[in-house]
């Protein structure tokens, strides 16, 4: 993923970005991918076929699905690119060019690339393997964290309301 360093004028103008649950990063260098990385990302194995992408969509939260063969990652599937296949294998379907990072990578300047185009989600991918995925906020404003990816899960499964904190950590 190429990615260009940020002048100090854009950074002034951008204020910060928000991560790990309530940590900000005002310029680059502040951050890697890592520290605002979800460390625990839904994933489907190889064998997983279109209909298995369909259901994963079904949850509004979810706009990469992430195909692996044990810890390495196949394929990075957006919904556009799902449709009303059939059931073929999800392996053949997306792509991994332009939506994957590494997890040493700056976050700032990930951050700026992926809202110049327009990206919510990368896979972060180490030596091959899929070790995070990272989350862009429907705000643009900061990354989903483990904390709030769970707490929207349990919310789910218990239909209960979430917490103001809940809310405030993945919007």
């Amino acid at each position: 993923m190429p990615l260009s360093r940020i002048e100090e004028s854009t950074t002034r103008k951008q204020g910060g970005v928000e991560f790990g649950g309530g940590r900000v990063a005002y310029a680059s260098g502040e951050a890697t991918v890592a520290d605002a990385m979800v460390r625990r990302p839904k994933l489907l194995p190889a064998t997983a076929t279109g209909r298995d992408v369909r259901d994963l969509f079904r949850d509004d939260h979810v706009h990469a699905a992430l195909v692996v063969d044990g810890d390495r990652l196949l394929t990075v599937i957006e919904p556009h690119e799902v449709g009303a296949s059939g059931d073929g294998p999800a392996r053949a379907m997306g792509t991994l060019r332009g939506r994957t990072v590494a997890p040493d990578a700056d976050l700032w300047e990930t951050w700026v690339w992926m809202i110049g185009n327009r990206c919510r989600r990368l896979a972060v991918v180490e030596d091959g393997r899929c070790v995070g995925l990272l989350c862009l906020k429907r705000t643009s404003r900061g990354f989903c964290c483990d904390a709030g990816v769970h707490a929207r899960a349990r919310q789910a499964m218990t239909s209960q309301e979430p917490t103001g904190q809940e809310l405030t950590w993945d919007e």
